[in-house]
């Protein structure tokens, strides 16, 4: 594909990720691929997707040089133009990040020469009984020790707004949405909704709702479902509930999720991809369903997401298992697929080439 200008996002505290930093730009100024730095924090502020992509030039392709927050913060701007989005690892987990460091200068021979494929994931965005604010006081709170926030989500104009269906907020989650508690000795009491149906009302310490990419955050350390990041879905999981029913419950991509905060509770604060985004108060509620955007991310081949997830999670096998010999690491071992497993996503067979991404 033609790239005419590329978009840095770069962990800054991190030395290797300023180095590869300067490589992708020398690789810019090589072919005349015109560069700039986006999400940019100056004077302690940060702008809004929209104005980070005007002020880097409408880059049609992001690199994010750092960890998977790192790439959270290039897929909230690639997802404001559509643009593509190529993830350096520099993390310490890495299931979003793509390309090791020391790759970077090919993995850009490779976007420039069309020798990649792009990978479709499913984001989420919201609409709320009201727009999304961080009270003052509280965002000197969380200022203290941490990065700026982010300025308060816009309105669509484009949507219809009002009446029971809220406002439609010009906010896209690649991870997760979730309504946390804010006093720490009060949980949060919130009715949840599925598909316009209640189905139970928590009391929680946060309660979330996830994206197949974003199973293996949050929601995973909350006991959550790892989900393929093929799959289309909604992740609902409740954070130490009140209650018996403490499971997962996936819902179908065009079944929308709504979480209302129940009078009697406290403030709940609203994230989006680890970012406090606004407060509601008890009555408030917010619907969180599938984006009409969709992120494009960079593969230079197939994802081995199964692997990444044995090798990320440090799983083992039993003792009593290992007693019993070895178990291979792909199946099948020897010999391609049958006829009638052939539509399987599977790995190759020795000396086969890989299935086109």
């Amino acid at each position: 594909m033609t790239v005419n200008r590329v978009g840095l996002v770069v962990h800054e505290g991190r030395p290797e990720a300023v180095a590869a930093a300067d490589t992708v730009r020398a690789w810019c100024a090589e072919h005349a691929v015109g560069c700039a730095a986006i999400d940019v924090w100056q004077e302690g502020a940060r702008r809004s997707a929209r104005e980070e992509i005007d002020a880097a030039g409408d880059p049609d392709l992001i690199v994010t040089l750092g960890g998977d927050g790192t790439f959270l913060r290039g897929a909230r701007l690639a997802a404001e133009h559509d643009a593509l989005v190529l993830g350096v690892d520099l993390g310490r987990l890495g299931f979003l990040t793509e390309v090791p460091a020391p790759s970077v200068r090919a993995a850009l021979d490779a976007v420039r020469e069309e020798r990649i494929s792009v990978e479709s994931r499913m984001m989420l965005t919201l609409r709320a009984s009201c727009r999304l604010e961080v009270p003052p006081d509280m965002e000197a709170l969380l200022h203290y020790g941490h990065e700026p926030t982010l300025p308060p989500p816009r309105v669509r104009v484009e949507c219809e707004t009002g009446d029971d269906w809220g406002v439609a907020l010009n906010v896209v989650a690649l991870n997760d949405v979730v309504v946390e508690k804010l006093a720490r000795d009060r949980q949060v009491s919130v009715g949840v909704y599925l598909a316009g149906r209640l189905l139970a009302s928590y009391s929680a310490d946060a309660l979330l709702v996830a994206t197949p990419t974003g199973s293996t955050a949050y929601s995973f350390a909350a006991g959550g479902p790892v989900v393929s990041p093929r799959a289309e879905g909604l992740v609902f999981t409740p954070v130490a509930p009140h209650m018996a029913f403490d499971r997962s419950v996936v819902a179908a991509p065009d079944e929308p999720i709504a979480l209302r905060v129940l009078e009697r509770s406290g403030q709940a604060a609203v994230s989006i991809d680890g970012q406090v985004r606004g407060v509601l108060n008890p009555g408030d509620w917010i619907g969180v369903y599938a984006a009409p955007r969709r992120l494009r991310a960079v593969r230079l081949g197939p994802m081995d997401f199964y692997g990444r997830l044995r090798e990320r999670m440090n799983l083992t096998d039993a003792p009593a298992a290992l007693a019993d010999g070895t178990a291979a690491p792909l199946w099948p071992v020897r010999s391609p697929p049958p006829g009638d497993l052939a539509h399987l996503a599977l790995p190759p067979a020795p000396g086969e080439a890989p299935p086109p991404a």
